[in-house]
């Protein structure tokens, strides 16, 4: 798909960039992101918000989980401040997928501003495709293939916002509500496909095993107790492999 690391091609970081933006044509969860979007623009729709709103709000938060908290406290009657501290809380879940992704890109010449726009753009869809896509890709090209990438992923939720918007009227409740299910299915299987090492597998795995006990306390934070003792099993399995 791409020309060696070696290859001149790369010299210029406007065709990285290009690259970037068409690798969205190979994924298929820019499909899953389309299908999404036409869920999200519906729901903006029915809840009374403006399309030029709606287009706002998948451009500056850039999380289809935030955006549907975003829009559902507010049409809720809530404060602005309350939806704020709610859509900052769903979004903190985004921070380790940026402390991850970050590292696969920095060079010493990296300027602390040149990952600003990188960091907007990585939710799970673009933090998924980075771990295929970015060892194919020089390193002092990938900032540049990233805001390609990214800015394809974005224009892929525009253009979805504004059809689910316009096709609201024609889309049944359930039919919205059930298209916004495939984005987490559409994550597990691609995180699974992209789990090659035991930690990975393990992690993933206990995850879901744990999911259903965590869900038994009722607290809430069921994912977040699965998550975080799932992962610390497979560190600490992984730290035990390596030996000491």
């Amino acid at each position: 798909m791409f020309p060696p690391l070696d290859s001149p091609q790369w010299n210029m970081p406007l065709r990285a960039f290009a690259w970037g933006m068409a690798s969205v044509r190979s994924t298929i969860l820019s499909a899953v992101l389309f299908v999404t979007y036409i869920g999200i623009g519906a729901l903006a729709h029915d809840t009374y918000f403006s399309l030029v709103w709606a287009l706002l709000a998948t451009l500056l938060v850039w999380a289809g989980p935030s955006q549907i908290i975003l829009i559902s406290t507010l049409s809720s009657g809530v404060s602005i401040v309350q939806s704020a501290i709610a859509v900052t809380v769903s979004a903190i879940r985004l921070f380790p997928m940026v402390v991850a992704v970050l590292p696969m890109m920095r060079t010493p010449k990296t300027r602390r501003r040149d990952l600003v726009l990188v960091a907007h753009f990585t939710a799970v869809t673009l933090w998924v495709e980075c771990y295929r896509f970015l060892p194919h890709v020089p390193r002092d090209r990938r900032i540049a293939f990233v805001h390609g990438l990214g800015s394809g992923l974005a224009l892929i939720g525009l253009v979805a916002t504004v059809i689910g918007y316009e096709l609201a009227a024609n889309l049944t409740q359930t039919f919205a509500s059930a298209i916004l299910l495939l984005t987490p299915l559409s994550f597990l299987f691609s995180t699974a496909r992209n789990s090659k090492e035991l930690a990975d597998v393990l992690a993933l795995g206990l995850g879901l095993a744990f999911y259903p006990l965590a869900s038994l306390l009722d607290s809430g934070l069921d994912i977040l107790i699965s998550g975080v003792a799932a992962g610390t099993i497979a560190f600490l399995v992984h730290k035990w492999r390596e030996g000491p």
